[in-house]
């Protein structure tokens, strides 16, 4: 991989559609038959949490390769606070350029844009094996729980990273997905029909 040819830059509205299309590309048949990442991000982009500031797509030679966005949300303090952090994604890569190291490029610019624009922390759902490599551990280090998880379920999904070093010193408490990521199945089958028709597959290894 050549950094150079890489650029990540802001979306923009005119490629909203090429970018929800580049994410069901990416997402297809990965954790379920199909996908709902493409209508999620549809839906994320008009919802009050979204940081525009953070909506990234990345270019290769004129053309899309890879996105990132990131949601306001908070920790709800076990001491009655709530505490301001960010979540993230969906992240995708075109499935033609993934595991070339592009998405961990993304990834981290990204996380840099997000630390420099002040915000404290990011918790999200993730793999360790790849996030990790990126300064992630696992939620539970830092004492925060991923809401309505039974006590003593696993948790190796729910990752953090603090962007400003010892944010969340002294912070326990419970993270609250933002409501703009739960869709309808239905409304899902809906969005879809405007796009190219793909075969729908259960496969080893997907988690719904």
């Amino acid at each position: 991989m050549n950094k150079n040819d890489c650029i990540i830059r802001l979306e923009k509205k005119e490629e909203y559609r090429e970018v929800e299309n580049l994410v069901r590309e990416s997402f297809w048949n990965v954790y379920r038959p199909g996908c709902s990442e493409h209508y999620v991000i549809h839906m994320l982009r008009n919802d009050p949490a979204f940081v525009k500031e953070l909506d990234f797509v990345m270019e290769r030679n004129g053309r899309l390769i890879g996105q990132n966005m990131f949601m306001k949300t908070v920790i709800e303090s076990d001491d009655g606070h709530e505490i301001p952090i960010l979540t993230m994604g969906p992240i995708g890569i075109a499935p033609a350029c993934k595991r070339q190291g592009y998405g961990k490029m993304l990834l981290d610019y990204s996380l840099q844009k997000a630390a420099e624009l002040g915000f404290g922390a990011v918790l999200f759902e993730g793999n360790i094996g790849f996030y990790g490599k990126s300064g992630f551990d696992y939620a539970e280090k830092f004492g925060i729980r991923y809401h309505d998880l039974p006590e003593g379920a696993d948790a190796s999904f729910f990752l953090c990273k603090e962007l400003v070093p010892g944010y969340l010193d002294g912070i326990t408490g419970v993270y609250q997905t933002p409501q703009g990521y739960y869709v309808e199945d239905a409304d899902v089958e809906e969005f879809d029909r405007d796009f190219p028709p793909k075969q729908k597959l259960k496969l080893p290894g997907q988690l719904f």
